[in-house]
């Protein structure tokens, strides 16, 4: 999963959702004062937030350290703690944190979504295929296509690309118009030599997102494989112009195809 993947369950925060049942939220019996320390660690869990979206991460770092201080039970807060340290390469440090939210609150379905894409990213496509799963058990998360597009890559990672199709298609299902589950199901199908599937689902990406060079890169090996030699130059000439620094344009330079 892209940053832009785990940013989207992230930011769920500045949204107000991270209060919701089984999410962090106080115990019937709370005080006042309580309630009180967990608005406080919501705020600045908010706060740590805003500024992962803008890769700020020593800011938010402090953020995150501030609100547990004040309430070192506030699950959210490691949630965010470990998708920085994620960022930051700190893989110990990354796996403590979202052991930790998970130990406050073993419902909390987008810590079990991060924790799982941490654990696919690092090659354990197992144990991240169980917490996709665990996420998906619970009736409330508020966005189980997340998880069940990286579920869909996690699989595809490991090999079993039947897996990943399924759940591709899952998310597909509930969220027909993301272009980034579209475009993942399109390499998928390049993968499994569906071309003319490929072919439609990178023209649907591009009546829903502006090209990217992944995209780009895409369509050039798809049009190349299908013959298509005008619309392969097309696409490569994109490439070159808008991403000439990016890996994809190196690979398209030394006409590493495969």
């Amino acid at each position: 999963m892209k940053k832009r993947s785990l940013l989207a369950a992230a930011l769920l925060l500045l949204g107000g959702c991270a209060a919701q049942p089984g999410g962090g939220g106080l115990e019937p019996s709370a005080t006042p004062a309580d309630s009180d320390a967990r608005a406080r660690a919501k705020v600045f869990t908010e706060l740590a937030t805003a500024y992962y979206a803008r890769a700020s991460y020593k800011v938010a770092l402090e953020e995150l350290r501030k609100a547990i201080l004040i309430d070192n039970r506030y699950g959210p807060a490691y949630n965010v703690f470990g998708l920085i340290y994620m960022e930051l390469a700190e893989d110990k440090l990354a796996e403590e944190n979202f052991r930790r939210a998970l130990e406050l609150d073993r419902t909390d379905s987008e810590a079990r979504n991060n924790y799982g894409w941490f654990l696919c990213s690092r090659g354990r496509y197992d144990e991240g295929l169980e917490q996709f799963s665990a996420a998906l058990r619970n009736p409330l998360y508020a966005q189980p296509e997340l998880a069940m597009a990286n579920a869909g890559e996690c699989a595809e990672r490991k090999g079993d690309l039947a897996l990943a199709e399924a759940n591709f298609g899952k998310s597909l299902k509930l969220q027909p118009d993301n272009p980034n589950t579209v475009l993942r199901m399109a390499a998928l199908r390049f993968r499994q030599d569906r071309l003319p599937d490929a072919q439609r689902l990178l023209a649907r990406y591009e009546e829903l997102s502006p090209p990217t060079a992944a995209s780009l890169w895409l369509g050039v090996r798809v049009e190349r494989k299908l013959g298509d030699r005008a619309q392969e130059a097309a696409y490569g000439l994109q490439l070159r112009k808008r991403f000439p620094n990016s890996s994809e344009a190196g690979l398209l330079q030394s006409g590493q195809y495969e």
